[in-house]
């Protein structure tokens, strides 16, 4: 085991399109998206315990521990392993950036950052795929940072391709509302009909997002934000929201919009990018 703290990154996402093909018997959606990593996100620093406690030294206001991905996660890998595992434990202290509910993926990436860490840091040696696995048992997403590079996925969150978009700059605009994943999902009058498209397809379409309807119509905050920022730029909603994002060729560009946000409104700008910070960190870290 190795014993020294270190900081793990838990990069954000955005969903550079997301199509709503069908919703399954058992509730679920079957999807088709892009997947890209921002060079943006949250930290975790992890010391290693060998007296089997798992502690979150920074819990997040409103998700008990027991409830929160990071615990979870950390639990989840240790019972994979063997019993000697039992005494391995962590103080886990997270510096939040990505806003919770903000369909930037913050829960998922904190998760797939603690099942790559601590499979390091504890020296349990399991494999790629088994992280993988792990990983899909915690959220649909998490594969996705896990596998650390930029992907087309389809159905229930099914890795497919991986994928090489543009690595643009971004202005994400935060309304500063959670809003609930399976709320959307549950909509009656959420679109759920576009047709399964090849990828190469839907790279030639233009970008949208099937959940913006149903978020902009329940969320004003959210319909008001991209009224403002599509002044500027082309816009959309990442994920289920409510976080909404504009593509800029250059980081000053976007930076100039920045400056003409309203009073009250949180944004930030951040470059898209195609390969994880945590796999880079991972790599470095255990070869330098």
């Amino acid at each position: 085991m190795i014993f020294t703290s270190s900081i793990w990154p838990a990069p954000a996402k955005i969903n550079l399109f997301l199509y709503i093909n069908s919703r399954r018997t058992n509730g679920y959606h079957n999807l088709q998206t892009i997947f890209q990593f921002l060079e943006y996100g949250d930290q975790l620093m992890i010391t290693p315990r060998i007296d089997g406690q798992i502690n979150l030294l920074t819990p997040i206001i409103g998700i008990p521990n027991n409830e929160n991905l990071i615990i979870r996660a950390a639990k989840l890998l240790r019972d994979q392993l063997p019993n000697y595992f039992s005494y391995h434990g962590a103080d886990l202290l997270l510096k939040k950036n990505i806003p919770i509910g903000s369909g930037l993926g913050g829960g998922s990436s904190d998760a797939a950052t603690i099942l790559v860490a601590l499979n390091k840091l504890w020296q349990a040696n399991l494999s790629h795929d088994v992280l993988i696995k792990l990983g899909a048992l915690l959220g649909a997403d998490v594969p996705f940072f896990i596998n650390g590079h930029a992907y087309f996925s389809e159905g229930v969150g099914r890795l497919k391709y991986p994928v090489y978009p543009v690595e643009r700059w971004y202005l994400i605009v935060n309304p500063n509302i959670n809003i609930s994943t399976a709320l959307i999902f549950r909509d009656p009058d959420l679109k759920r009909d576009s047709p399964v498209r090849s990828l190469r397809e839907l790279l030639r379409i233009p970008y949208s997002n099937d959940c913006e309807i149903t978020v902009r119509r329940l969320f004003r905050k959210v319909d008001k934000v991209i009224l403002w920022l599509s002044q500027y730029a082309t816009s959309r909603l990442t994920g289920t929201g409510a976080c909404v994002f504009a593509e800029f060729d250059t980081k000053k560009s976007a930076q100039q919009v920045l400056k003409q946000a309203p009073i009250g409104i949180k944004a930030f700008v951040a470059r898209g990018i195609n390969v994880s910070p945590l796999q880079i960190f991972s790599q470095k870290y255990f070869y330098k």
